[in-house]
């Protein structure tokens, strides 16, 4: 498949993760920190440096806090006045996620976000896989006019959500991207491309990296983290190539 044909975008909970990304040759990073609570808003620093010091494009996740995707009106505000930083920052879109106590999508707080983008593109993120609908949500999200939907099939990894992602790229329509993600690495994307029919890919390719410190406690388990590794972005990118 020639490279132009598909798009890959990476799970990025730090800097470093973002440089893996670009040395790795993705399209894309959706920026976020705190990848443990499902990612929440990157800071100031993180988007700043990501555009001055990568090339490819970053999308800031928009998310005051982990847990459930039902907001507040204050956590709301939040989110809202943290778009229009992104905004000033230049980021290249956000990606959002507000719903209903009825788990539908929030057609209002969504529209609200989308507008304080001005024009950038917006991605739906997973938010769309606890919807009770997808079809609904699908509808729901394409009156909005965003971009993408992030999803895994509503299940806990897209390799198991397959019916349900083709069904989505079916009904998706020409406008807006199916984006297949959790879980996905160099030996099930192949699998996923071909059994859903799409061409956009979200994955985070992590691996552990030792502390960099002399001394450490045994007793005190902060000695590793993760971060994307850019040999695994190849390797993902080689295997779409091979199709």
């Amino acid at each position: 498949m020639n490279r132009k044909d598909f798009e890959i975008e990476i799970c990025a909970g730090n800097i470093e993760s973002v440089f893996a990304a670009d040395l790795g040759g993705a399209d894309r990073v959706e920026l976020c920190e705190n990848l443990f609570e499902g990612g929440t808003t990157p800071s100031y620093g993180s988007i700043k440096l990501s555009k001055e010091k990568c090339g490819l494009d970053v999308f800031v996740i928009i998310r005051s806090r982990g847990g459930d995707f039902v907001f507040s009106e204050i956590e709301f505000e939040v989110m809202h006045k943290d778009v229009q930083s992104v905004v000033e920052i230049g980021a290249d879109g956000i990606v959002i996620g507000c719903l209903k106590q009825d788990g539908t999508v929030d057609y209002e707080k969504c529209s609200r976000l989308t507008e304080a983008a001005k024009g950038l593109p917006v991605n739906f993120h997973r938010a769309f896989d606890v919807t009770p609908d997808p079809f609904e949500a699908l509808d729901t999200i394409k009156s909005l006019g965003i971009n993408r939907i992030l999803t895994s099939g509503q299940k806990n990894r897209a390799e198991d959500g397959i019916k349900l992602i083709r069904e989505l790229q079916e009904k998706a329509g020409a406008n807006l991207r199916i984006m297949p993600g959790s879980g996905i690495n160099e030996s099930n994307i192949q699998n996923i491309a071909l059994s859903t029919g799409v061409n956009s890919f979200h994955a985070s390719l992590r691996e552990d990296v030792e502390t960099k410190t002399h001394y450490t406690r045994k007793d005190v388990s902060e000695n590793r983290y993760k971060v994307t590794s850019a040999s695994r972005v190849k390797a993902l990118i080689k295997k779409m190539q091979e199709l």
